[in-house]
């Protein structure tokens, strides 16, 4: 299959990307078909130089079924070559890990907490119910 995904340059912790069409089953920043753009996310979103796009190159890749990578969605998206693609739903993401850990515990003892009281009333709940069918089927008996 087909993708249109980043591939990683640059020195450590001064990252560079290629928007590199490569097959699927290729390593990241191994063996791609073309490259159709660059990618700078140390510059600010203003620039022109953050990204570099080969649009008619881009375009024809997509007409032969290569799928973008969510990210390369999102900068196609961003410069009008494709929809963009739905956001993600993640709340999570914006509470810091050490509360995250901790709504987590809590969690876990909540459903342990409700489910004593909730079996303690099933089996006075389930009670009345046989109790029910009983008295049904005793006037049955009485009409024969």
């Amino acid at each position: 299959m087909l993708k249109l995904r980043l591939s990683r340059g640059g020195t450590r912790k001064r990252p560079v990307y290629k928007v590199v069409v490569a097959d699927s089953r290729f390593a990241r920043d191994g063996r791609f078909i073309e490259k159709v753009g660059f990618f700078n996310p140390l510059l600010p979103k203003e620039k022109k130089e953050r990204v570099g796009l080969e649009a008619e190159r881009i375009k024809y890749w997509l007409g032969q079924g290569a799928q973008p990578t969510t990210r390369v969605a999102r900068i196609l998206g961003e410069n009008e070559l494709m929809p963009m693609p739905a956001n993600g739903n993640n709340p999570i993401k914006a509470v810091p890990k050490k509360e995250r850990n901790k709504k987590e515990e809590d969690n876990k003892e909540a459903p342990k907490a409700e489910a004593a009281p909730k079996a303690e009333a099933a089996p006075a709940e389930e009670a009345p119910k046989e109790e029910a069918p009983k008295a049904e089927a005793a006037p049955a008996e009485e009409k024969k």
